[in-house]
């Protein structure tokens, strides 16, 4: 078994006394001062959440949008820059493979899919199995999100 995994911010969390746990393969923290607390600064204030942990797949290039027409639920042609929707991967059966988040950076042409941090291969994997010659790539390792 591999040693579980630390977002870039992990230290941070360390020293502002994160509860620190291992989840999905990354060493992440769940509390810090108690729930009351950190439920009613949130409330009155606002919070960050460290998702450095969820997957990053690119999806670029001319077929970058039939691509992902093919292999999620919604419709990303309707997609803008800048914008994003909740999908799902559908797999042969009408199962769900994972459901992702689908961001369009530059509309037909790049695609950025999150994914949930314990399936990121399984994703990627699937992603590129039923490719329509788009440029797939998993990014994860490069990336960090607030």
């Amino acid at each position: 078994m591999s040693e579980p995994k630390k977002t870039a911010l992990f230290e941070n969390h360390v020293q502002a006394g994160g509860k620190i746990v291992e989840f999905a393969g990354w060493m992440l923290p769940i509390q810090y001062k108690g729930i009351i607390e950190e439920h009613t600064n949130v409330r009155q204030n606002v919070g960050l959440f460290d998702v450095s942990h969820m997957g990053e797949i690119f999806v670029r290039g001319p077929q970058a949008l039939p691509t992902l027409q093919w292999l999620t639920s919604n419709d990303v042609s309707k997609l803008g820059a800048g914008q994003a929707q909740y999908s799902l991967l559908p797999n042969e059966k009408g199962g769900v493979v994972d459901d992702i988040i689908v961001y369009c950076l530059k509309p037909g042409a790049e695609y950025l899919v999150c994914v949930n941090a314990a399936n990121v291969e399984k994703d990627f994997q699937w992603m590129k199995a039923h490719n329509k010659n788009a440029d797939i790539q998993n990014e994860s390792a490069q990336w960090s999100q607030i």
